[in-house]
């Protein structure tokens, strides 16, 4: 990687097996009768770009295409079969509800273990803790365990951790800024705060508003492949797919739609 290089992704491929029959007795049936056991299929299929430091980019596509196996891939929480994944600096962001909580745990435990887990030390946690808890605003169910929280509670809570990590990247799952509108506005001003003091954002979402505000590039996936790489604009016409059911006012209110499964 050179100095300015923040993501490198180089031909990567993330393969899974579909398992088609759940019991012994159903896999060995099927297995007389000379069916199909399981299957394998390319979540990620030859993937290759290369992310500046300093860059925002808009991961787009629809449900399935494979964008939240590349993010765990970028994040490192998988690893590529084939090809490589480079990334610079520490990273943060939050890609699964409640990674990284314990459930008997109470918030304000979880607090200290999610931000060790993502590298802040307990002094620097403690100088952020209120900062931490009041963007959650989980008010009286912080000294309660996590393990009762709604999982818009615990993604809330995590968001808050990671959004105060002093990261290189921050890779941002919309699906995980859950909440209220006003809460997920908060969300998207706290990673335009990012976004402008220079670190690197991946920005996984279905709102073209909110992309076209974000971000200064857009990559889509087609079934695991990259299908576009470049301009936002052209970006979020390509992922309609050249339709033209959506008129540009339409496109651009689409912050409403916060929430698409990724």
């Amino acid at each position: 990687m050179s100095g300015t290089e923040s993501i490198v992704v180089d031909h990567a491929t993330k393969m899974f097996t579909l398992r088609y029959h759940r019991t012994f007795k159903q896999m060995t049936v099927a297995a007389l009768r000379r069916q199909d056991i399981s299957d394998t299929f390319r979540a990620v299929d030859d993937v290759s770009f290369t992310i500046q430091q300093g860059e925002s980019v808009g991961l787009m596509g629809l449900n399935g295409s494979g964008k939240s196996t590349l993010l765990k891939l970028i994040n490192g929480v998988m690893r590529p079969e084939g090809g490589t994944v480079e990334t610079r600096g520490r990273i943060a962001g939050l890609i699964a509800t409640g990674a990284g909580f314990h459930p008997q745990l109470t918030g304000r435990e979880n607090i200290y273990l999610n931000a060790a887990v993502l590298g802040m030390s307990e002094a620097e946690t403690k100088r952020k803790f209120d900062d931490i808890a009041d963007f959650a605003e989980l008010g009286k169910f912080l000294d309660s365990p996590v393990g009762h929280y709604s999982s818009g509670m615990s993604s809330r809570l995590g968001f808050s951790v990671a959004i105060h990590v002093d990261s290189d990247i921050f890779l941002a799952d919309e699906v995980l800024a859950v909440g209220d509108k006003p809460f997920k506005q908060k969300c998207l001003q706290k990673m335009q705060e990012i976004r402008d003091g220079g670190r690197t954002l991946v920005y996984v979402s279905h709102a073209a508003g909110s992309v076209r505000r974000m971000c200064d590039r857009v990559i889509v996936l087609e079934q695991g492949k990259v299908g576009f790489d470049g301009d936002v604009i052209e970006g979020i016409k390509y992922v309609k797919y050249d339709s033209g059911d959506e008129t540009q006012e339409e496109l651009e209110s689409e912050d409403d739609d916060l929430g698409a499964d990724i």
